[in-house]
């Protein structure tokens, strides 16, 4: 299924000039097109429509230790609640860190990069309000955090 995550403000990279009303379409795994909500809703009519107040972005990458939780699946999915779906393999250590992320499709990268939206790109997305707090997280094309 096809789902459009539209926004109040789109960044396709986090130091790229905003989109007002800009949108992502995500089908499975992967972006399908990005730009303008009305442009992506033309293109896409029977796809599901996601609103968030905020700026959509690309999700980050956790670049410290993972937040302190009492199993691996929860300090994972205190990085999913961050706005992040990658992390250090530095702080990924351990077994049971690489097999939680590796079940949530939370990558391991082994350095930091900047991230970015890009056509046919994973869909790895991020939803922040002015405070600078995640709203949404879309790790591999999926929902994992919304908070509402």
């Amino acid at each position: 299924m096809l789902t459009i995550h539209a926004a109040d403000e789109l960044r396709l990279s986090w130091d790229a000039a905003p989109v007002k009303e800009g949108a992502v379409a995500v089908e499975g795994d992967r972006v399908a097109g990005s730009g303008l909500f009305e442009e992506l809703r033309g293109r896409f009519p029977d796809a599901r429509v996601r609103r968030w107040p905020g700026v959509l972005g690309p999700a980050l990458v956790h670049e410290g230790p993972l937040p302190e939780a009492p199993s691996p699946r929860e300090r994972v999915h205190a990085v999913l609640k961050s706005g992040a779906t990658a992390v250090l393999a530095e702080y990924a250590g351990t077994a049971d860190l690489r097999s939680a992320a590796a079940r949530n499709d939370v990558a391991v990268l082994p350095r930091a990069h900047p991230r970015a939206i890009v056509d046919a790109g994973r869909a790895d997305l991020a939803v922040f309000d002015t405070d600078g707090a995640c709203l949404a997280t879309v790790c591999a094309g999926r929902l994992v955090h919304r908070r509402r």
